[in-house]
């Protein structure tokens, strides 16, 4: 009967396939090889099916052991992971940790960081989301994250607690094809260059922008909810506006793409937006959290000092969003 297949056996098979032989497989378990020989007849007789060719000189997986070795490993590694977590539940580390990302930070260094964390912590489920202007923190208010990380200071809140993570450059820009990038070719664009022109510029789908905008210098604005449509507007030309430079480093190098020199959104059309990791003081983070924000800290660093060189020459400018 299905019922009597034990996790013992199910490991010996997963240990014998990759090894190769029963005796290899004993080896690596530290039984002896009869035992090892007696738990895998017994999973195929409960089974109903042969794991093993046993014909030639070493044992071959058979079509349906190959196919059953691919339950067992699922198996084992849920079993696995379920002592992680058990283990996670004794030690007070978090069950679970999600984290929201404003749009203009960096992805990369926050992939990094949670594989590391997770890698050394697999009991914890992680969560991530990525949203504009308030979003993050709004997650933060209504306790929908543990962790976000914020650009810029137009959104503080004397309940959550800041720390300063890294400046993130947001560049002026507009098609190689867009009239502003002939201006911008011979000259600084002033305001009064912008009038004729549509800005894109990203909405804030909470309410703690309400009645705000920053770094909007245009009459005419096309609003959009996404970083990604913004920029693919900016790229087709339907307008100009400002985007992170770690998104768009590819396409100023190649041309498609021409920085404003704007001197009301900072130096060279460029503003260095601060990003700050934040959290409730009312939930202060478990182990996976703090290491979590220890990994933020160090990734983002190793972003900025040996990411692509136009983002590093753009480490130095004024402020803005």
């Amino acid at each position: 009967m299905l019922d009597a297949i034990t996790l013992d056996q199910i490991r010996v098979f997963s240990a014998v396939a990759e090894a190769g032989s029963f005796r290899s497989g004993a080896t690596r378990l530290l039984r002896a090889q009869s035992a090892v020989s007696h738990a895998i007849a017994n999973l195929e007789a409960q089974l109903g099916v042969a794991l093993f060719d046993r014909s030639g000189h070493r044992p071959a997986l058979t079509p349906a052991g190959r196919v059953l070795l691919e339950d067992a490993r699922s198996i084992l590694l849920k079993v696995d992971f379920m002592r992680a977590r058990a283990r996670g539940v004794v030690q007070g580390v978090e069950l679970e940790l999600t984290i929201v990302v404003d749009t203009l930070f960096p992805l990369p260094p926050v992939a990094a960081a949670l594989k590391e964390v997770r890698d050394a912590l697999p009991s914890v489920r992680f969560g991530l989301a990525v949203e504009p202007l308030g979003g993050p923190l709004q997650a933060l208010r209504e306790q929908r994250c543990d962790l976000a990380i914020l650009a810029g200071e137009d959104f503080l809140d004397p309940r959550i607690e800041f720390e300063l993570l890294q400046a993130v450059p947001v560049v002026a820009v507009a098609a190689a094809d867009h009239p502003l990038a002939t201006t911008a070719a011979n000259r600084a664009v002033g305001v009064e260059d912008l009038t004729p022109h549509l800005q894109i510029v990203l909405e804030d789908p909470t309410l703690l922008s309400e009645g705000k905008d920053f770094g909007v210098l245009s009459p005419e604005t096309l609003r959009v909810q996404a970083q990604e449509a913004k920029r693919a507007l900016i790229l087709a030309g339907a307008g100009w506006g400002r985007l992170p430079l770690w998104t768009i480093a590819r396409e100023l190098a190649e041309g498609r793409l021409v920085p404003l020199p704007i001197k009301a959104l900072g130096r060279g059309g460029t503003a260095q937006t601060p990003a700050y990791l934040a959290h409730r003081m009312d939930h202060v983070p478990g182990p996976a959290g703090i290491a979590l924000r220890q990994a933020l800290h160090r990734h983002a660093k190793a972003f900025l000092d040996s990411g692509p060189s136009s983002v590093r020459a753009h480490r130095r400018s004024g402020r803005a969003r």
